[in-house]
């Protein structure tokens, strides 16, 4: 039987990576996007040349919670159900204290930790009846707070101890893991920045290099697909930055 995913914010960068990952896994991916239309009518294009009938695209804006659980009901409508839960969509920008308001609390904290607890809550039984699993995307970040961006740290924080306690809560049927992306970058954003910002990113590594976004699906597929005792753990993947 083939697995069922389904991934937020799935059309592009590091989105885009974790469906291909998936999909080129055998399994067939519910694409969610918001604004990103044509990048995601480009991907499912892709990925249905190469398996007729694999993908499905699904527009939201996840800040409307009474959306989510639609999500879910119409990938469980045309699949038949649901294995895997991909939390990867986020607001990320900076939120000074000083000049911080309601419109970006309530964004940062909606798009990174609001919707993926109720997404959670929706695709409960469906998970519970292939004892699935969820992936949640976080951020190294959370342990190590990025400056200017206390709404962002906060919420991610939020979304770790939100993958423990679900993992808790949720066993034995249902996994829940996260992943920590530390900078994966595509080539084209590497080619985008300077030399001398890209050796800093570099050397703040154990690995020397920048990590990309396939770095990162590889991960949320060892965790949905390849870790069967494995649940309530936040795997850092950042080649090693966080070691010191």
């Amino acid at each position: 039987m083939e697995r069922v995913c389904l991934v937020t914010a799935g059309a592009s960068r590091l989105g885009s990576a974790i469906v291909r990952t998936l999909h080129g896994s055998g399994a067939r991916v519910a694409v969610h996007y918001n604004r990103s239309r044509e990048r995601a009518e480009a991907l499912a294009a892709e990925l249905e040349a190469a398996r007729a009938g694999s993908t499905l695209l699904l527009q939201a804006d996840l800040l409307d919670t009474g959306r989510l659980a639609a999500l879910v009901e119409t990938t469980v409508g045309r699949f038949g159900g649901l294995d895997l839960l991909v939390n990867n969509a986020s607001s990320f920008y900076p939120s000074p204290l000083a000049d911080l308001g309601l419109a970006q609390w309530d964004d940062l904290m909606g798009s990174n930790l609001k919707a993926p607890l109720f997404l959670c809550q929706a695709a409960l039984a469906h998970l519970r009846a292939r004892r699935g699993s969820i992936v949640n995307i976080v951020d190294i970040h959370v342990d190590h707070p990025f400056p200017e961006h206390p709404v962002y740290n906060i919420a991610k924080a939020g979304l770790a101890q939100l993958t423990r306690c679900l993992a808790w809560d949720l066993g034995p049927e249902i996994r829940v893991n996260g992943v920590s992306p530390g900078v994966a970058l595509t080539a084209g954003e590497i080619q985008g920045i300077d030399q001398a910002e890209r050796r800093s990113y570099e050397q703040a590594t154990a690995l020397k290099r920048i990590g990309d976004p396939e770095d990162i699906a590889g991960a949320v597929r060892f965790l949905a697909f390849e870790a069967p005792y494995v649940t309530g753990h936040i795997l850092a993947v950042d080649g090693g930055q966080t070691i010191l």
